[in-house]
């Protein structure tokens, strides 16, 4: 994802005083670490759905999403 990307998905879901302008470095680089995650797991997802038996690929899916979870 590139830098407009990032801050436009945040100002889409925030409201009017809590938007991109208005947050703290450390809570810009955990939105964009977690718009990364997200965005890897779906291209595991994608391509588990290749394979007949993709639980192992879900597992994958699992384990990256869960790195945000400390």
């Amino acid at each position: 994802m590139i830098r407009d990307e990032i801050i436009a998905a945040w100002n889409a879901q925030a409201d009017y005083m809590n938007t991109w302008n208005h947050l703290g470095e450390d809570e810009k680089l955990e939105w964009a670490m977690k718009l990364e995650r997200e965005a890897c797991a779906n291209i595991v997802e994608a391509e588990a759905m290749q394979y007949a038996e993709p639980v192992w690929a879900f597992e994958i899916v699992n384990d990256i999403r869960a790195r945000g979870q400390s």
